[in-house]
This record gives C-alpha cells, structure tokens and sequence, in this order.
C-alpha cells in the first residue's frame, strides 16, 4: 500500500540515497504504480524549482538523484575541501576519455592514439566498473572491445552518452584554460550528441576535455577532477 504522503516519503528515498534511482526501484519501495512516482517526481522537481532550493532533482544513468546546485557549489567546496576522495588518475582520464568517444573501441586503438601501453589503466578502469567489455572486434586475433557503463554516467553526471561535448565543444572548454591545447584534440564525438547543459556535467565535461588534450599537466588534472566532484556533491545524508 503506498504511504499517506506519497511525495514526503519520495523525498526521503532520494535524500537518503547516494546513488541514482530508478522509477521501478522507487515505485516497488514506495508500492506505488510506476505512473504514480513518476507524476510526484515531476511535483516534486517542480517544487524545488518554485523556491529555489539549494537541491535539483536530476536524471543520472537512467535513475534520479538529488544534488546540490550549481550556485551553491563555492559553499559545498569549503565544506568537503580538505576530505580524501578517490579521484581517476591522468592516464585513466585520458583512457577513459578515448573510451567515451571511441567506443566501442580495441585497446590497440587506444594506446595508438595515447603512445603508451594502456594495460593497467584498462585493469583498474574494469575493476571501478567504470569501463566494460562490449564483445570482439571482427578483425584478426578478435581484441577485445572496451564501452562504457552506467557506472561512467553516474560518475561524470551524464544522463546519456548524448551528453558528451562535441568536438567543437572540446576545443572551447580547453581553449578557455590553455589556448595551446586546441590543436591536440583528436577525439571525435558520438553520433547525435546534443548541446550540454547539466549542472553535474558541466565540470564533468570540463575534466574530460582537459584529459584530451595529452600535454595538460597531472596537477591541472587533479585540480580538474577536485572541481568536479566539489560541484557535484549531492545533497543528502545517509539514513540510520
């Protein structure tokens, strides 16, 4: 039976979950129809746009999740600085990169386009589920295939591979922070890739961008992937 205050209990799903949900997740907790949660998804995103919360709703890697927004992301920064975060190294960035236009694409392809052995990035990319294995390829010896996965949405807060900057989108953002590194991109979008403009992606964007381009700096990087998940802190805290 779905509960008296169906938004009210909504609302606490979302804030006490540190990943994406999906409408069936959502709708089987809350023994809801489907239509139902989707409708006080909509009421509820809508309410928060009203007053102008310090939280979004967002479609993440085909879930919703509650963020913290944009505007807010100078006071999220001073809370969280000095925490120890995990964060992707220069070489995954760059490999990870190369994956998200590529795919599906062979690790040969990769490393000739980054010059070095790309093994272990591909490894622990595997291992953090950022990356899977999409098949064989048809040419000779069949090499693996490397895509991505939802995990990767999530992480870089895409709702779709649509999401990711065009190319002349890449040379913007690069060019905004070092002009010299708009000739080093090489990367070609996905096919149907549409104009960016989430919150969470923005500086998402921004750090796949910089990774790009093969020259900018391990600290950039760091720095890079600090903004992003500082920006992107969701809003919420785990229930006990």
């Amino acid at each position: 039976m779905p509960p008296s205050n169906l938004l009210a209990a909504l609302e606490a799903l979302l804030f006490s979950s540190d990943e994406p949900l999906s409408l069936d997740t959502l709708s089987e907790a809350l023994e809801a129809e489907p239509e139902r949660v989707a409708e006080a998804l909509r009421e509820l995103d809508a309410q928060y746009r009203e007053r102008g919360a310090g939280v979004e709703l967002r479609e993440i890697a085909g879930g919703h999740l509650l963020v913290t927004r944009s505007e807010h992301a100078e006071s999220v920064g001073r809370l969280l600085r000095g925490r120890k975060r995990v964060r992707l190294s220069r070489a995954a960035l760059e490999t990870m990169a190369i994956i998200a236009y590529k795919q599906p694409v062979t690790k040969v392809e990769i490393e000739a386009i980054r010059g070095v052995d790309s093994g272990a990035v591909l490894t622990t990319l595997l291992e953090r589920n950022l990356i899977t294995i999409r098949g064989r390829s048809k040419v000779v010896g069949r090499p693996l295939l490397y895509g991505t996965t939802p995990e990767f949405l999530d992480y870089f807060g895409l709702k779709d591979l649509t999401e990711l900057p065009r190319p002349e989108e890449l040379r913007a953002l690069v060019a905004a922070r070092e002009p010299e590194q708009m000739d080093m991109i090489e990367l070609g979008a996905p096919e149907g890739a549409a104009d960016v403009g989430s919150t969470r992606g923005a500086d998402a964007e921004t750090e796949i961008a910089e990774s790009a381009a093969e020259d900018v700096t391990d600290q950039e990087l760091a720095d890079e992937a600090d903004e992003a998940e500082l920006t992107e802190a969701p809003a919420r805290r785990n229930s006990t």
